[in-house]
């Protein structure tokens, strides 16, 4: 399958998959009496609250119609999408499709990496494609793990919160932190349906987990900003930290994320004791170099 077929086919996905989650009273439409043959909108309900036919709408969800610009600003407000959400509809239907794809082995920058060795009492990693993890440090590894053990190519963020008992169970809310995951996951899918290690990544994890798979299903989006994260670290207890990232220059495919606690508060006073309890393995690596 050409990549123009992959994203016409997500794109038809994505829009059912959207469509299905709005009833007619939420969109101002008279429901019609009986039992609906199918969950939510029907194509010719969007089509009518769009202002194009139904033959048009229905030639888009079966991918054998491109939808201008204007038709797409129409389809994310009938549609009801969040900013995430209609970026990922613009990603699908091509709008950067002449970006070009870098698909080479990536390694983290060097000053990515200095700042990492430089942040002694805060833990932080840098995220690639896919989430991939490409370098971090020792506050990070006595944070959520010892990345070193991890070979290279499962040393994956999404991975990790599927798939490593560990990470599980650091994460009271861990269904929102994995469906927020992978939500991001599947806008860098936008990005490059074509990726062979992004599709061997989803096809792992759907074939492992089933949460997984069906969260995959449901085409939900996010793009990456700030927040909060509440964690349970077996060795200082509940921890709540804010984390943010930085994009590198160089490579906007790179984010140094960063994890920190409010002076004064509990979690600061934990991160410090972490931060003593890592120095007693200052000498581990702090990437795989």
């Amino acid at each position: 399958m050409s990549s123009s077929d992959s994203r016409d086919s997500e794109l038809g996905a994505f829009l059912k998959a959207r469509r299905t989650e709005l009833s007619p009273a939420e969109v101002g439409l008279p429901d019609s009496a009986g039992r609906r043959r199918v969950k939510g909108l029907r194509r010719e309900e969007v089509a009518l609250l769009a202002s194009i036919s139904p033959d048009y709408y229905t030639r888009l969800e079966q991918g054998r119609r491109q939808a201008s610009e204007p038709v797409l600003d129409t389809l994310a407000r009938v549609l009801r999408l969040d900013d995430s959400e209609r970026a990922y509809l613009f990603e699908l239907s091509g709008r950067d499709a002449a970006r070009p794809r870098r698909r080479t082995t990536q390694k983290v920058q060097p000053q990515l990496q200095r700042l990492l060795e430089d942040l002694s009492t805060t833990p932080a990693v840098v995220l690639g494609r896919r989430t991939d993890i490409l370098a971090w440090n020792a506050m990070a590894a006595a944070l959520f793990t010892d990345f070193a053990r991890i070979p290279a190519k499962k040393r994956n963020f999404v991975r990790l919160v599927f798939c490593e008992p560990a990470i599980r169970a650091l994460y009271p809310n861990w269904e929102w932190v994995a469906q927020t995951t992978l939500a991001q996951l599947r806008m860098e899918a936008a990005r490059d349906p074509k990726d062979p290690r992004l599709a061997e990544l989803v096809g792992e994890l759907s074939l492992r987990d089933p949460d997984f798979r069906r969260w995959w299903g449901t085409h939900r989006v996010a793009t990456q900003g700030s927040g909060t994260k509440t964690l349970n670290h077996p060795v200082v207890g509940p921890l709540t930290l804010d984390w943010s990232f930085l994009t590198s220059t160089d490579d906007p495919d790179q984010q140094l994320i960063t994890l920190t606690a409010e002076p004064g508060t509990p979690s600061h006073d934990r991160l410090r004791i972490l931060s003593s309890w890592a120095a007693q393995a200052a000498d581990h690596p702090i990437a795989d170099r």
